[in-house]
């Protein structure tokens, strides 16, 4: 996706023109023209919530329009979700969310289309969360820990911040793929899934790095791998799941930009040069770099694309090993 981003963001201004040229009605020379609602689909505080306010505040900087965050946490996102989908087509309501936007289908009976009634504007962040374990278990590394599950079937418990979230289904796949029978406890959110990791009550996650990384570095869990397709800039030491004994599990965490249905291609197009331009500034990826998040960008087609891979993968997965919702 990166390679394309300045021929991409090139093709959409022309694209803008030429809607002008063929007598539609063009909206980028006018938007914003009111304030923009950023509806949020986690709770304050985390990766996702950090990323829409600073989109948002971008935008307004750039466009002079205020820019609301609006959190809406809950259902995995269907919350906030639904808002957009049932908003004006216009670009002023828009949804930062999660990867578990490609996730809930499969879990929740939704009253919207996750993929239908959405305009897909970019993503904005990727990032690999942190296989860990507690130290009291006896594994230095991913293959370790395959041996030592496979020998104690339905005895190792793991820990994710609810039934269908990322970290849930890595661990899914990871037994999956290896054979391993190590048993789901939900949480309701990753603050106390990790608790319970330091505390010793569960004995492995797979969370995120801002999540995990301060109690590995303090000693109070063990890091074996990163559940990315590629090692993480955060943490180059750590191999992948991957590599380090599990081929073929591979999980990317993403949050990306999304309009209702229907949005003027030329809005999504002024938005996404906007992303692409806070994607590639130096600032923010030095600070994006000390949460273990990787900005980037990916015009609409793109990013419409890679969400309908995903809402085919994860529910696939979702499906075959009967999760539900919480």
């Amino acid at each position: 996706m990166k390679k394309s981003n300045k021929i991409s963001y090139l093709q959409y201004v022309s694209s803008g023109l030429a809607l002008v040229a063929s007598g539609h009605v063009v909206a980028q020379a006018n938007y914003p023209s009111k304030p923009i609602r950023m509806v949020i689909a986690l709770a304050p505080g985390g990766g996702v919530d950090s990323s829409g306010r600073l989109l948002g505040q971008k935008f307004s900087d750039a466009w002079g329009q205020q820019v609301l965050a609006d959190n809406r946490p809950g259902a995995g996102g269907t919350i906030a979700a639904e808002i957009v989908a049932r908003a004006a087509p216009d670009g002023h309501t828009l949804l930062m969310t999660s990867m578990g936007h490609a996730i809930t289908p499969a879990v929740y009976k939704l009253s919207f289309d996750a993929v239908k009634d959405f305009a897909p504007v970019s993503l904005f962040v990727q990032s690999a969360n942190v296989l860990s374990v507690h130290p009291s278990l006896p594994v230095k590394n991913v293959k370790e820990l395959v041996a030592f599950s496979k020998a104690r079937p339905n005895e190792v418990l793991f820990s994710s911040s609810g039934n269908g979230s990322g970290q849930h289904l890595v661990l899914e796949m990871f037994n999956r793929m290896t054979g391993t029978q190590m048993v789901h406890v939900p949480y309701k959110g990753t603050a106390p899934s990790i608790l319970d990791l330091v505390a010793g009550r569960v004995s492995v996650s797979a969370a995120s790095t801002i999540s995990t990384m301060p109690h590995v570095r303090a000693g109070r869990l063990r890091a074996l791998a990163v559940t990315g397709a590629k090692r993480s800039p955060s943490s180059p030491d750590l191999p992948t799941i991957s590599e380090a004994g599990a081929p073929g599990v591979a999980l990317d965490q993403w949050y990306g930009l999304f309009a209702p249905a229907g949005t003027p291609k030329d809005v999504l197009a002024k938005l996404y040069g906007e992303v692409y331009k806070t994607a590639n500034d130096a600032a923010v990826k030095e600070r994006f770099a000390t949460m273990g998040l990787d900005p980037v960008a990916s015009k609409p087609e793109e990013f419409a694309a890679y969400v309908q891979k995903e809402v085919a993968k994860w529910g696939k997965l979702v499906r075959e090993a009967g999760i539900k919702a919480n």
